[in-house]
């Protein structure tokens, strides 16, 4: 296993972070610790969940809230390797009924950390991120109780996901003010088919040495040979795909093409070019399966030359580059 410095500080994780959001929804309990185990047999010592992970994520329907947390939990405590872990969670999302249920007030914070904490079973959480960008919410709030987190022991980093560039700007000078650390890292969804944070959520967090976490690598599927499969299984000659736009299942197919040309598993290529992005610190695997788990693990030895990198970015193009020269002078 490789490991990287997480953003500016002294903390270094697996270059593959397990995400754990099928964890008591499509994967089940043995299931999700036989993922676990052979995780931290590979070295992945990096371990990404949410208290709405496992279940339903709506206000009305609770039931499922807290399961991934849960099953953690119980992992850690049968095992006893709470010390070997980066543990990451999120705060944001709505946990029960009414107008404090969630968000980021320092009384939803206080609350839903202790929630997490019990559900885990630990004393302290590694990586606590935001999973949303707050627009209700003063920052001069927001510091103040992760501060106090930080203090108590119960957190020792901060960390956002999906924030937008300006977003992670704001966060970062409100810290400065504060002689607080700020945000270590961001997460946010990257891959081949989803480019838009280079333009400029990629330079925001490289300026303020943050770490970037990039989620669905594999775009929910869509890049690990998601036509192959289709045509296999229903035996049409052009199966139906989630499309975003008419030219998305033409890309897709020239995506395959390329592969198979290579020699080597789409999803493989798909991981392999979000690794070789130097502001990336980790993907973010969701394995529902073991099976899945040892491919994306298996897949770290793919390197991509400058040829494939080129190409690649001929059917998937980005934003044009960074903002403002992306669309400026």
């Amino acid at each position: 296993m490789q490991y990287k410095k997480l953003g500016r500080t002294g903390l270094f994780v697996s270059r593959l972070c397990l995400g754990t959001m099928n964890f008591g929804d499509a994967t089940d309990k043995k299931t999700a610790f036989e993922i676990m185990d052979a995780a931290y047999e590979a070295g992945i010592n990096f371990f990404d969940t949410a208290y709405v992970y496992g279940g339903p994520q709506r206000p009305d329907i609770p039931l499922g809230y807290g399961i991934s947390e849960e099953i953690i939990g119980d992992w850690l405590e049968a095992g006893g390797k709470r010390d070997e872990i980066v543990l990451a969670s999120k705060v944001y999302q709505p946990m029960i009924a009414g107008p404090n249920g969630g968000r980021l007030s320092a009384y939803h914070i206080r609350k839903a950390c202790e929630d997490s904490l019990r559900r885990l079973k630990t004393d302290h959480i590694d990586l606590y991120q935001m999973h949303h960008f707050d627009r209700t919410t003063p920052w001069e709030e927001i510091w103040s109780a992760m501060e106090t987190l930080v203090q108590q022991g119960k957190v020792l980093y901060v960390g956002s996901c999906n924030f937008p560039g300006w977003g992670i700007a704001a966060a970062q000078g409100e810290a400065h003010l504060k002689g607080f650390m700020g945000l270590v890292s961001e997460q946010s969804r990257y891959s081949l088919a989803c480019r838009s944070i280079e333009l400029e959520v990629l330079p925001s967090a490289r300026y303020h040495g943050m770490g970037v976490l990039a989620y669905s690598p594999l775009d929910g599927g869509l890049l690990a040979g998601a036509l192959k499969k289709a045509a296999e299984k229903s035996r049409r000659q052009k199966p139906s795909l989630p499309i975003r736009d008419p030219k998305f299942y033409e890309r897709i197919a020239a995506y395959e093409k390329l592969c198979d040309e290579c020699g080597l598993a789409p999803a493989d290529v798909a991981q392999a070019w979000v690794l070789a992005n130097p502001d990336i610190t980790c993907p973010i695997v969701g394995p529902r399966t073991l099976e899945q788990l040892m491919g994306s693990v298996k897949g770290l030895d793919v390197k991509l030359d400058e040829v494939m990198m080129k190409k690649l970015d001929e059917i998937f193009p980005g934003p044009g580059g960074e903002a403002p020269e992306a669309y400026a002078w």
